[in-house]
């Protein structure tokens, strides 16, 4: 039995990740700086802490007397939350670089951090026909601005902490996950989740509209959050020293996702195009020749059948929502 620290185990794939620890025979402390309320998913097998890992003094209560550490703690959402609040996204910054230092210094065995494609050069980014993203592709760095430096910033803080104090540290970019137990609402949620809740609000209303952000063809891979777990543990305890791409290499167009969840919902509505909206880079995929050569695997949930899982959770959501707001207008 491991004794593994999870950041940011609050988070929606920080949440699936305790249970596929714990699953294993392993003690886990979860730690989030959301009260416990507002977790995505609580497991109750874990020691559960709220603690605010931006400060130096929590990491240190975080990690000591522990084996193991997943750092997927930051302050993030999709593209709309990164494009509005980059300086929170990179003051994210201080929960990596503190949690490096208490792990050194607690004698931590190994350290995996979640990166993002988000640190790629955004000028081999602007094809909608992508032909995937090498890692080698971070550099000359040119990243998403505030989010995708803070994590640039981050790996090179691992490599360093590998080099000098030979702390071992595994790094994963992370090319767009969905899945149930995400954020669908509120700001923070991505495209696969957003156009779900669209297509299924759309069914309750009489205007069969959906906005669409951008002009449709701008073009992401989407990776389930099953094949995520796999990926975060057969990295964690792999010999890949290097960043290493995790993510679905099946690109689509947003266009195209939009048809998938109408195909799934059984009806069509008419498309507005927010051309003012924030809409990312224009294209973007994952190349898994590296992932492949390490591990002879990579991300393979169809996104159809995965957006059909998220659909159908994120619908119940929607259906229970409503069915509480009529409770409370009849007591009311």
């Amino acid at each position: 039995m491991k004794k593994i620290v999870v950041a940011g185990a609050g988070g929606f794939i920080g949440g699936h990740l305790v249970k596929e620890i714990i699953s294993k025979g392993n003690k886990v402390q979860a730690v989030d700086i959301k009260p416990l309320n507002e977790w995505y998913q609580v497991s109750e097998e874990a020691d559960n802490l709220v603690l605010d890992l931006r400060l130096r003094e929590n990491c240190f209560k975080a990690v000591k007397d522990y084996n193991e550490v997943f750092n997927l703690a930051a302050d993030m959402g999709g593209m709309g939350f990164i494009e509005n609040n980059k300086a929170a996204c990179m003051i994210s910054v201080l929960i990596n670089t503190h949690m490096l230092i208490a792990s050194r210094d607690c004698s931590i065995d190994r350290f995996f951090y979640a990166s993002s494609a988000c640190v790629y050069n955004g000028e081999k980014q602007t094809d909608p026909e992508n032909p995937g993203l090498k890692e080698s592709d971070a550099y000359p760095a040119l990243a998403e601005d505030g989010y995708g430096w803070e994590k640039l910033f981050s790996e090179r803080m691992c490599r360093h902490f590998s080099e000098d104090f030979r702390l071992i540290t595994r790094v994963a970019r992370f090319h767009n996950v969905y899945g149930p137990f995400g954020t669908w609402d509120g700001g923070r949620e991505k495209a696969p989740a957003a156009i779900c809740r669209k297509v299924i609000e759309a069914g309750f209303s009489d205007k069969k509209e959906i906005i669409i952000w951008g002009d449709g063809h701008q073009t992401r891979s989407f990776m389930y959050i099953d094949d995520c777990i796999k990926g975060i543990l057969d990295i964690m305890y792999s010999n890949i020293n290097e960043p290493i791409n995790l993510g679905s290499s099946e690109m689509v167009s947003i266009n195209q996702l939009v048809d998938i969840v109408e195909d799934i919902a059984g009806y069509k509505l008419e498309r507005k195009y927010d051309l003012n909206a924030p809409k990312g880079v224009r294209g973007r995929n994952s190349d898994n020749a590296l992932i492949r050569k390490y591990l002879g695997w990579e991300p393979s949930v169809p996104l159809k059948k995965g957006m059909k899982k998220t659909y159908e959770w994120i619908k119940e959501q929607i259906v229970n929502e409503h069915d509480n707001k009529r409770k409370e207008r009849f007591n009311g």
